[in-house]
């Protein structure tokens, strides 16, 4: 932390300023760490990004990128690649997902997905920096850790031929959906934990290092199927017809909801390998609390189309038992 420190000191031009500090913020579950410089007004963030393990230039190149587009993403005063510090604007203490209540969510959910809107109207091709396509070989391998990590690693399941030729298939129907979207900007983690309610009422956006060119919905069943935080099913589908009517698609309800749940359902699969990950490769419990309602989104969601029921029948027979035999699922919060 002293280097860090130090090097804030110089790269921030506060070389002269006396009682300047740094007080730890908060890491999160990839290797950055954040630090609150003190001592001076207004106050900034210092990043600790390991280059080894950390997407720093796409992270300076996409805050420049989304910033032109209107949405208030950090904007990066230092960096050092080579070390991966950074320098970052300060957007504050206040995460969205703290404040979400019943008489709060429809407010705050109609501004996060006006700034959803605003994301996905950047300009993906700008300033030297192209974003990468959300390929059909990407959806794979992030479906993949499903099986790697969840299933065989956390459960220790042992999958045949046959489960494996039904996630197989379960997969390419996902991918084939996604596929058939409008493709938008797509920040990939758009949820309450990466959203700052901002002291002058507008809404921070971190974490977007990750984002690609993808499907439409993407983003928005990330924020309105959030890992963290549950509402009601009748609500989530207004709230995603309501974005589609504002954002000028001309697609049915019945293909929207469809693309919107089968891309939660590619997103769901997805996470339940890296919480599962997060926890065996890096020694992180906090997200196994989380599974649980990951696994209810995935199971109500394959259960409620025919194309899908065989993996949801599955599912629910080989999967669910193993899981609610562990005791991370005993001990876990349900918030269904």
């Amino acid at each position: 932390m002293n280097e860090l420190l130090e090097w804030s000191r110089q790269a921030g031009g506060f070389s002269g300023v006396e009682g300047l500090a740094i007080e730890p913020v908060s890491g999160d579950a990839s290797f950055r760490t954040y630090h609150r410089l003190t001592g001076i007004k207004p106050t900034v963030i210092a990043v600790n990004s390991p280059p080894a393990t950390e997407k720093n230039r796409e992270f300076v190149a996409i805050s420049a990128l989304l910033r032109q587009a209107g949405v208030c993403a950090p904007e990066v005063l230092a960096v050092d690649y080579d070390r991966g510090f950074m320098l970052l604007s300060d957007l504050g203490n206040r995460l969205l997902l703290p404040e979400l209540c019943g008489h709060t969510v429809d407010a705050y959910y109609r501004q996060a997905m006006d700034a959803l809107a605003h994301i996905q109207r950047a300009d993906v091709d700008s300033g030297g920096w192209t974003l990468s396509p959300y390929s059909p070989a990407l959806l794979e391998q992030e479906m993949s850790l499903l099986p790697e990590w969840f299933l065989t690693g956390l459960l220790e399941m042992t999958l045949s031929s046959a489960d494996r030729a039904l996630l197989t298939d379960t997969f390419g129907a996902l991918i084939r959906s996604a596929q058939e979207q409008p493709q938008v900007f797509v920040h990939r983690d758009y949820h309450s934990r990466n959203l700052m309610l901002l002291d002058d009422g507008g809404l921070g956006v971190i974490d977007f290092q990750d984002a690609v060119v993808g499907p439409v919905t993407y983003d928005l069943v990330s924020l309105l199927r959030d890992c963290y935080v549950a509402w009601a099913p009748d609500r989530v589908t207004a709230w995603a017809l309501e974005f589609r009517d504002h954002a000028g698609l001309e697609v049915s309800d019945e293909v929207f909801k469809r693309w919107f749940d089968w891309m939660g359902l590619q997103r769901h699969l997805k996470v339940l390998g890296i919480f599962a990950r997060l926890w065996l490769r890096d020694g992180k419990p906090g997200y196994l609390q989380d599974l649980p309602l990951v696994m209810h989104y995935t199971l109500s969601v394959a259960a409620s189309y025919a194309q899908t029921a065989e993996f949801a029948g599955w599912f629910e027979q080989r999967v669910v038992p193993l899981a609610r035999a562990q005791t991370w699922y005993r001990e876990a919060e349900i918030r269904v």
